[in-house]
């Protein structure tokens, strides 16, 4: 039989799980909203949002520009 310690840690471990998983939909979710978002601006607007970015972020969404609506 389990004891209480190791079901503590099963619980525990399932909370970060939980946790992570969320948070990295979360992060997914928020990405997917603004790259729709930029993909819906003209050209001259874009590269504006995009330059103000951090520029880890401005080449994840270009990359996700390109592969799902062929702009540059």
């Amino acid at each position: 039989m389990a004891s209480t310690g190791d079901v503590l840690v099963w619980t525990i471990s399932g909370i970060l799980a939980l946790g992570v998983g969320l948070s990295r939909y979360s992060k997914w979710k928020t990405r997917d909203k603004l790259v729709r978002d930029v993909a819906a601006m003209d050209r001259e607007r874009r590269e504006k949002v995009l330059n103000r970015l951090n520029p880890e972020l401005a080449m994840e969404v270009r990359q996700e520009l390109m592969e799902r609506y062929g702009y540059s």
